[in-house]
């Protein structure tokens, strides 16, 4: 890893924490190597970046293949609106931004995603997603990580 000139000397970095005006500091080696991911660091007291955990969750079923391709898309479910019946190779990451995105996976209670929250759909889950919203369109981020050129899904019989 290329690091910062005096990094390997330690150099503090601050750490913003929840609480305001407080900082914690760290290592720069530490901090450039993402050792503390979703807590902010920055290079000055004032700091520029500010991070804001919105999920973390440890999945299997990610591609193993030397390469991966990633995508990230943007969808919006008019009121009213049902994806196909499907199911995905590898799992999707969902973050709503506007609505209420209802996912019903198979063998599972349905999932209402609000708008600030995220969701990881499972793979190989049959699955059908809904805007039950009369007024309110539902609008979403899609992360994907694939084998290169895979479908992002696969219909399935209902």
């Amino acid at each position: 890893m290329l690091l910062p000139r005096g990094a390997d000397r330690g150099y503090a970095v601050p750490i913003h924490s929840e609480e305001p005006q407080m900082h914690k500091t760290m290592d720069t080696r530490s901090a450039i190597s993402g050792l503390s991911v979703g807590v902010t660091t920055s290079a000055k007291e004032s700091g520029m970046a500010k991070l804001t955990p919105i999920h973390r969750e440890v999945v299997g079923g990610m591609p193993m293949a030397a390469q991966q391709e990633i995508r990230v898309l943007f969808a919006t479910l008019l009121p009213g609106d049902v994806t196909p019946y499907h199911t995905h190779r590898f799992p999707v990451t969902v973050y709503v931004t506007e609505g209420v995105f209802t996912l019903e996976l198979d063998g599972r209670a349905p999932v209402h995603i609000k708008a600030g929250e995220a969701f990881v759909e499972p793979p190989h889950i049959r699955m059908t997603g809904r805007n039950l919203s009369p007024e309110t369109p539902a609008r979403m981020a899609i992360f994907y990580v694939c084998e290169p050129d895979s479908p992002f899904a696969d219909p399935v019989e209902g």
